[in-house]
């Protein structure tokens, strides 16, 4: 005996079920259905109701039915509305512009979410064009894209630049880094990193919005600086830990490279082979080594100077960024630690400490208003993780809707018609359970 299947088991909204066929050599389950005479077709823009003008049918791929692939035959109305105005009705569990149910393309989306679109595709049957419309179409409709226009209650803003491939165009970022739940969402993305580009941003908030932003943290790059200078005058600009304490990596990197040479053009064997290897002691600290890491580190700086010299420097740096201080107290510390850069005399240095004192009122600014840019760094390395997954990306447009799919949180309920997180389930019996 047959059993009626109900179409709101299906989420067919609209139809009924006619007939369910299986097609054992295509390899597929095919629903048909018929367009409830019982509905009034509206129209989806205006939300007039209008007459059927006549019936139409097309097939659209759903999720897998009892592990086959399903296809559903459905039927609907172009709207008639006045004459010379006839509009097809849009069924609410269609996905517009490509022939899925909204769930098969919730389905995709959550699947190139963690997978290259390549393996979506083999796992599908789809092609790789046809996964790529179904998920660009879908984070279109459910992906939020800030508008500046509309922001309100920001306080502290971050920026940065991120490349759609190594050494290739570049797109500016910008954060919202005040604190609540919204920390660390993303508000704008665009392709460039001048100045005008966050320009664009900047001018186009509000007159309360821009007015309530009290900071900026930054990179030190001028393009950024100028812009903020221009549109956000009453703000401060931070410059980050991260980037002084990565400027002054880079002098260690180069002044060990320099030693090494130095060793080699000497002879000295034992020099180089103290040296080789080090890079990754001399910039990590001292109380995350382990004791055999903590006693090489120990011999380089006896045999070497100039890298004891900066590694001394380094911890010092490192203790400028106190808690509870204040703006004059850390432009003390950080003059008095380029009186002691100066005197150590090594090269690369004094342009160093010529950087910190050109960007020294950002700098401390810190004290003022304790921001990183620790988000967007950790927004980089999730971009970078988008650009290995996709082998790079041609359409930027689909590129900048996968940088906005960060703000939203990864939940599986892209297996399942509702959007809430799926309860935890009790534990399944097994069978020959006692």
């Amino acid at each position: 005996m047959g059993a009626v299947i109900p179409a709101k088991i299906l989420g067919l909204e609209g139809q009924v079920i006619k007939n369910v066929l299986i097609d054992e050599a295509g390899g597929r389950v095919r629903v048909v259905c018929d367009r409830d005479r019982r509905r009034r077709p509206v129209d989806h823009r205006t939300g007039r109701t209008g007459s059927v003008n006549r019936l139409l049918r097309r097939t659209v791929l759903d999720v897998p039915l009892g592990g086959w692939p399903c296809e559903i035959e459905i039927e609907y109305a172009e709207t008639f509305l006045s004459f010379g105005q006839v509009r097809v009705e849009r069924l609410p569990f269609v996905s517009p512009k490509v022939r899925v149910t909204r769930r098969y393309a919730r389905l995709i989306a959550g699947m190139a979410c963690h997978m290259p679109i390549s393996t979506v595709a083999r796992h599908t049957g789809l092609s790789w064009d046809s996964v790529k419309a179904i998920e660009c179409m879908h984070l279109a409709e459910t992906i939020p894209i800030p508008d500046p226009q509309s922001l309100e209650g920001i306080r502290y803003l971050g920026v940065d630049e991120v490349a759609r491939a190594k050494g290739q165009s570049y797109f500016t970022l910008v954060y919202d880094l005040s604190p609540g739940e919204r920390y660390g969402r993303i508000l704008w993305v665009k392709e460039g990193r001048e100045s005008a580009v966050l320009l664009e941003f900047l001018d186009a908030l509000s007159e309360e919005c821009a007015d309530g932003i009290d900071a900026v943290a930054l990179d030190m790059g001028p393009a950024y600086i100028a812009a903020v200078q221009a549109s956000l005058p009453n703000a401060a600009i931070v410059f980050d830990r991260f980037h002084v304490i990565q400027m002054f990596n880079k002098v260690i990197r180069d002044c060990r490279r320099a030693e090494f040479k130095a060793a080699r053009t000497l002879g000295d064997l034992t020099g180089q082979q103290a040296i080789k290897g080090s890079l990754w002691l001399l910039l990590s600290n001292r109380t995350t080594l382990e004791d055999t890491d903590r006693h090489r580190l120990d011999q380089l700086l006896a045999q070497n100077q100039p890298l004891a010299t900066l590694y001394a420097l380094k911890e010092q740096l490192q203790r400028l960024w106190q808690p509870d201080s204040t703006f004059a107290a850390m432009a003390a510390r950080l003059d008095d630690w380029c009186g002691m850069a100066r005197v150590a005399n090594i090269t690369g240095l004094n342009r160093f400490v010529k950087t910190l004192q050109a960007h020294r009122t950002g700098i401390c600014a810190y004290a003022d208003h304790p921001i990183t840019t620790s988000r967007l760094e950790a927004g980089n390395v999730s971009i970078a993780l988008l650009r290995r997954r996709a082998r790079g990306f041609r359409d930027m447009e689909y590129f900048k809707l996968k940088i906005f799919q960060l703000n939203t949180k990864d939940t599986p309920s892209f297996l399942y018609n509702r959007a809430s997180p799926v309860p935890s389930l009790t534990r399944l019996s097994t069978v020959g359970k006692p």
